[in-house]
C-alpha cells in the first residue's frame, strides 16, 4: 500500500512529501508543452495537406467533372466554368440543352465537389492567413475575404441551378453570373492575399535575423 504525502513527510522528510515530477521543476509529461515554433510547425502540416486536397478538388470539379458535363449539353461549357460570367440568352440555350437526367446531374455535382470545394479551400487559407498574419486588422479583413469566398461559392451553386432550370429568367440567369464572376475573383484575391502573407512575414523574419 502506497504511503500518503503526508507519512512520508514524517518518515523522510519534506521533500519526500513532493511528487517526483514537482521535486524536479518539471512538468510530468514534457511531450505536452509545445514551443510556437513546435505549434507553428503542425500548423503548416495541415495548411500543406489542405492546399493538396484544395488543388485536387479544384482539378476535380472544375477540370474534370464540369469538363465531362459538356458532353450532356450539346458542347455548352457549364456556367461556373465561366470566369467572365454569362448572358441570359446563353443560360436560355443551356436550358434547351439539358434534360431533367442533366440537370439533375448537375445539380448533385454542386452538393457534392461544388460544396467541399470552396469550404476545404476557406479552411484552409483561414489557417494560412491565421499562421502567417501577425496583424489582427489584417488577420479578421483576410478572414472575411475567405468567408465570403465561401458564401458566394455556395450561394453560386443554387443560382446556376436555377438559371438553368425550366422557366428561369433573364433575372435569375443574370444573378447567376454575377456570383459565379464574384465568386472566381474572390478566388484570385484570396489567393493573391494569401501568396503576399507569406512572403510578408519570410521578409519580416529575414530582416529580423539581420
Amino acid at each position: 500500500m502506497s504511503k500518503t504525502p503526508a507519512q512520508r513527510a514524517r518518515k523522510h522528510g519534506e521533500r519526500a512529501a513532493a511528487a517526483p515530477a514537482a521535486r524536479s521543476g518539471k512538468p510530468a509529461n514534457p511531450t505536452t508543452a509545445r514551443t510556437p515554433e513546435q505549434a507553428q510547425g503542425n500548423a503548416r502540416l495541415i495548411i500543406i495537406a489542405g492546399l493538396g486536397a484544395s488543388v485536387f478538388m479544384f482539378w476535380y470539379y472544375h477540370l474534370l467533372v464540369l469538363t465531362q458535363m459538356t458532353q450532356l449539353s450539346g458542347g455548352l461549357a457549364m456556367p461556373d466554368s465561366l470566369i467572365l460570367g454569362f448572358s441570359p440568352e446563353y443560360a436560355h440555350q443551356l436550358q434547351g440543352a439539358l434534360d431533367d437526367a442533366a440537370r439533375g446531374q448537375l445539380n448533385y455535382v454542386h452538393k457534392t465537389a461544388g460544396t467541399i470545394f470552396p469550404l476545404v479551400t476557406g479552411f484552409t487559407f483561414l489557417l494560412v492567413f491565421g499562421t502567417w498574419l501577425k496583424s489582427k486588422a489584417l488577420r479578421w479583413t483576410a478572414f472575411a475575404l475567405v468567408g465570403a469566398f465561401a458564401v458566394v461559392r455556395l450561394w453560386g451553386n443554387i443560382a446556376v441551378d436555377n438559371a438553368v432550370g425550366p422557366g428561369a429568367d433573364a433575372g435569375t440567369a443574370a444573378l447567376a453570373s454575377v456570383l459565379v464572376v464574384l465568386g472566381w475573383a474572390l478566388l484570385f484575391l484570396t489567393l493573391i492575399g494569401a501568396g503576399a502573407a507569406v512572403l510578408a512575414s519570410r521578409r519580416g523574419r529575414r530582416a529580423g535575423t539581420r
